[in-house]
């Protein structure tokens, strides 16, 4: 049976660019990698965040446009983002997260300290510590500001998922994906895969009722394959275990397959491979809007149609 190694990347919907800009690059730190836009919505951004390779395990995605609606977070998604900063970083994110007045709780589980928050959308996000002794397997994903590299974002530590049917997802993350059970307390189950980033995958256990696409709420979550010939090998395991992934589509920096499992959350197998160096070189990523071959004769409609917006550093 193959088995991912973890989390691809992980999509949202937001509003405003320039806020979210603001919130992702200048407070959290995280590099802009990826400039483009969503090629069957070409008006609609499509922005990477990530390290400065754009490494999978690092890549959060927004797809930005103001007229999106808000979200309504519920069964069917991802509940809650979970970054991983480095051992000892949690007393400098509150301390930041408190001077630009972002509310904050303190939540923990599996006998470790989280610091949760949402973004100007309403997405939560928690922050958990690497664990003491552990080595990240990412460079720092931060851009070239303030936030000193021993507190920097260094990727996902996982996901909390959200289910209509929990059972159901259950199975689909140990028997179809690999991932192994570990433990449950309060209502939550902790699935892990073979290491690395985005490895740890918790799942609500009570059946929660269906939430809304939108604003504020993650589209989609991507596991990692290691390239094409992989992905096709996993399409046959889906079919095989009564799911119906989509044939492959190329999104220029990665080929995906979609599917989504019996709880309703939309997930993806995207390939490790081309990855996003193909059109920018890694000190150069998300620096000029790029667009895919079938777009580029519209470029000038389309940066018409775009809100402009600016990188902003956050003391």
């Amino acid at each position: 049976m193959l088995k991912t190694a973890g989390i691809h990347h992980i999509t949202a919907y937001a509003q405003d660019v320039q806020s979210s800009v603001d919130f992702y690059a200048g407070l959290l730190g995280l590099r802009l990698i990826k400039q483009t836009v969503h090629f069957e919505a070409p008006d609609v951004y499509h922005l990477y965040f990530g390290n400065e390779f754009g490494q999978p395990g690092t890549i959060l995605s927004l797809l930005c446009r103001e007229d999106f609606p808000a979200g309504r977070l519920g069964g069917g998604q991802v509940g809650v983002i979970v970054f991983m900063v480095p051992a000892g970083g949690l007393l400098f994110w509150r301390q930041r997260l408190k001077k630009y007045k972002i509310d904050f709780m303190e939540t923990r589980r599996f006998g470790r300290d989280y610091v949760r928050f949402t973004d100007l959308s309403g997405m939560l996000i928690d922050l958990v510590e690497l664990e003491a002794g552990a080595v990240p397997e990412a460079a720092r994903s931060t851009v070239q500001g303030p936030i000193p590299e021993a507190y920097a974002i260094r990727g996902f530590d996982g996901v909390l998922l959200f289910s209509r049917k929990p059972d159901q997802t259950a199975d689909v993350l140990e028997l179809v994906l690999g991932l192994l059970y570990k433990d449950s307390e309060e209502g939550i189950a902790r699935y892990e895969t073979h290491g690395g980033l985005g490895s740890r995958i918790d799942l609500s256990i009570e059946p929660i009722p269906a939430g809304a696409p939108g604003a504020g709420v993650v589209q989609h979550l991507a596991w990692r394959t290691s390239d094409a010939s992989e992905q096709i090998l996993w399409q046959e395991q889906l079919k095989e275990s009564g799911l119906d992934p989509t044939p492959a589509i190329n999104m220029e920096y990665y080929k995906t397959v979609r599917f989504r499992e019996p709880g309703g959350i939309l997930f993806q197998m995207a390939t490790e491979v081309p990855g996003f160096q193909t059109d920018e070189t890694a000190g150069e990523l998300g620096r000029e809007l790029m667009l895919p071959d079938k777009l580029e004769m519209q470029r000038s409609s389309i940066e018409r149609r775009l809100p402009e917006f600016q990188l902003r550093e956050f003391s």
